[in-house]
């Protein structure tokens, strides 16, 4: 019996133990997956300050911290703004090229989609999503979203367009309305150049 009860003892701690370990591993991932990271947009409209999910989204928001840690997106402009939908940017064509190139630039290379199911990475009115002319085509370009457009979710019908959420706006959304606003010219331009002056990673 006393074989018996040390037996007994030692297997309780030993699933303990487990219980423990794969507890600490539950915690550990879901603080992973939930860490943000914030970024400010300082605009010719004004500040907007966006919350990226770099843990839900590590290669697409990744990517974003990326090219805004390198200044890539300093000096670009919003080239595309449709009041009621989206403001588009992170075109560097749109730095010093002829505005007919704007909307085709890229950093030179592409990331993967990351398709990720999770209500928070919905296109709905105040986030951030990947621009991208079909799959796996995302670069620099992203557009925030001015109006819910869940259409654009790549689990929502009509399963056509796939643009993942990588954000949310946190402050200064009235700066990305009125964006939205400007007068346009061809192909959705603003007339006014709104432009993306730095990005400040914090």
């Amino acid at each position: 019996m006393k074989y018996l009860s040390f037996f007994s003892s030692t297997f309780a701690y030993f699933l303990f133990g487990i219980l423990i370990t794969l507890t600490s591993l539950f915690l550990t991932q879901k603080y992973m997956y939930e860490q943000t990271m914030l970024v400010t947009m300082h605009t010719n409209h004004g500040d907007i300050v966006l919350e990226l999910f770099t843990g839900r989204m590590p290669t697409t928001a990744g990517n974003f911290v990326k090219l805004a840690k390198e200044g890539f997106y300093d000096g670009t402009k919003f080239h595309r703004v449709i009041a009621g939908f989206m403001i588009q940017g992170g075109d560097p064509n749109s730095k010093d090229q002829p505005d007919t190139t704007w909307g085709v630039g890229s950093p030179g290379y592409t990331i993967k989609d990351e398709f990720v199911s999770d209500p928070v990475l919905s296109n709905v009115r105040g986030t951030i999503a990947m621009a991208n002319s079909g799959p796996d085509t995302g670069g620099s370009q992203f557009f925030i979203n001015v109006a819910d457009n869940t259409y654009l979710d790549f689990d929502k019908e009509p399963l056509t367009s796939k643009h993942p959420v990588f954000g949310r706006v946190v402050m200064g959304m009235e700066v990305i309305d009125a964006i939205s606003e400007l007068s346009t010219k061809e192909r959705d331009i603003p007339a006014d150049p709104a432009i993306i002056e730095s990005v400040t990673v914090q």
